[in-house]
């Protein structure tokens, strides 16, 4: 019966996002608040009121309104401390006007105000920092200011700075196969694909990404890291490098731009076997320990220890912000250049769009990717770190604005978020600017 009820489960958290797609109007932000909902309340909760691993905890909406704040209870983590240092302060110049700013939602015409845009996009946390200074800070659903949410793919962000910092000290050589740093992929799609490949995910490999498909590769590259249950006689790959090495090739590799989650695991293998240290390490010795952050973070990990470097980093939302303002002032923050200032601009000129638009991102179109950064190529040279379910980063050079943002959207793909996020942020740089 047990088993029966694991198999259930599982099965409800990998078509979830497909039926909730399929929805006119998912459960709204207040009916699916879980605290509005006693998820995890009590001593010990009521047994309809626990949120496990097990039952599809990680996955399953309305569950994930919960776990997506508290993720280290869930799963097996590794820390990544914030050092020893002093806390950099974030100025406050908070500002009553912003809930007010109204904008027109993509592709629909309806006019929406910020605080309405919050709701509409499940959103459980969002600092927006002017000129340094925090201008304005909420928190929804469970999130708190001291506590950590995941930030899926704004993950790999962090790594592909990473992994071009690697490039600009002349650690890795960005023409390089990835193979040469490990030779377990040389016989896998990665065989011969370079590590700008990797970097700007023009990688012909076979993977899909769509969360709406239970039998997409995906949800067999997260279930072998054990970031959802595995069902009763599993016997897949056990770790997420066992995985990479059963990615096989498809098509050829730099013709266009694929989102492929596998690339950046791919990638934090390499940069662990050419540095000898953890991404997580990695992460913690290169940036989080500079930015004067306030809170460790930390990472979601398979059985064996590896880091997931494709989405697994849970941060407080105000290092979030810190991160995104250290790469709006060229790398430079805290009284010192913690990413080199070309690294950067790299990222800001953005990647080939002529690739990226062989994607067919119909919210994104005539936006390009750069070591794992969104770049917009609007008149704002705006650029984002942007994860599943409502996860961002979003830096606006122009209007000297970042905004750091959490969310447990019921849909995966940011299709369905973006509509209501880019031109909130586009009508708030306007207005912080005026």
């Amino acid at each position: 019966m047990k088993n029966k009820l694991m198999r259930a489960a599982l099965l409800a958290s990998l078509t979830v996002n497909a039926a909730l797609a399929q929805q006119a109007k998912p459960p709204s932000a207040a009916d699916s608040d879980p605290v509005k909902l006693g998820w995890m309340v009590g001593s010990p909760p009521p047994p309809e009121k626990v949120v496990q691993m097990a039952t599809g905890g990680t996955v399953r909406f309305p569950l994930t309104r919960w776990s997506y704040s508290n993720i280290r209870q869930l799963v097996p983590t590794t820390n990544v401390s914030r050092g020893g240092g002093s806390v950099s302060v974030l100025p406050r110049a908070e500002r009553a006007d912003i809930d007010g700013i109204s904008f027109k939602v993509a592709g629909t015409g309806e006019t929406m105000t910020w605080a309405q845009s919050l709701e509409a996009n499940y959103t459980d946390g969002i600092v927006v920092l002017h000129k340094g200074r925090v201008v304005y800070e909420r928190y929804l659903g469970v999130l708190k200011p001291q506590g950590q949410h995941i930030a899926m793919s704004v993950t790999k962000s962090f790594f592909g700075t990473i992994g071009a910092m690697l490039v600009a000290d002349g650690t890795l050589n960005e023409n390089a196969l990835a193979s040469t740093h490990v030779p377990e992929l040389k016989a896998t799609g990665f065989g011969d694909a370079t590590l700008r490949q990797l970097l700007d995910m023009t990688t012909g490999i076979k993977y899909s990404e769509n969360y709406a498909d239970p039998k997409a590769e995906i949800w067999a590259h997260v279930r072998s890291g054990n970031v959802i249950p595995r069902p009763p006689g599993y016997d897949g790959p056990k770790s997420f490098y066992e995985f990479l090495q059963t990615v096989q090739k498809e098509g050829e590799h730099g013709q266009a731009f694929a989102y492929k989650t596998v690339n950046t695991d791919a990638l934090g293998w390499v940069i662990r076997r050419a540095t000898g240290k953890s991404v997580g390490e990695n992460l913690q010795e290169r940036i989080w320990s500079k930015l004067g952050a306030e809170q460790d973070a930390y990472f979601m990990v398979d059985t064996v220890g590896n880091e997931f470097a494709g989405g697994g980093l849970n941060a407080s939302l105000r290092d979030m912000a810190r991160f995104g303002e250290m790469m709006r002032l060229d790398g430079h923050y805290n009284g010192q250049q913690i990413v080199p200032k070309s690294v950067v601009a790299d990222i800001r000129q953005g990647g080939d769009k002529g690739r990226f638009a062989k994607a067919g991102y119909t919210t994104i179109a005539g936006w390009s990717y750069r070591n794992m950064w969104w770049v917009s190529h609007n008149e704002h040279g705006a650029y984002a770190a942007r994860g599943v379910h409502g996860q961002v980063i979003y830096i606006d050079p122009k209007a000297e604005m970042v905004i750091a943002r959490f969310a447990s959207h019921p849909v995966a793909g940011n299709a369905a978020i973006d509509p209501t996020s880019l031109p909130a942020y586009a009508a708030l740089a306007e207005h912080l600017m005026k």
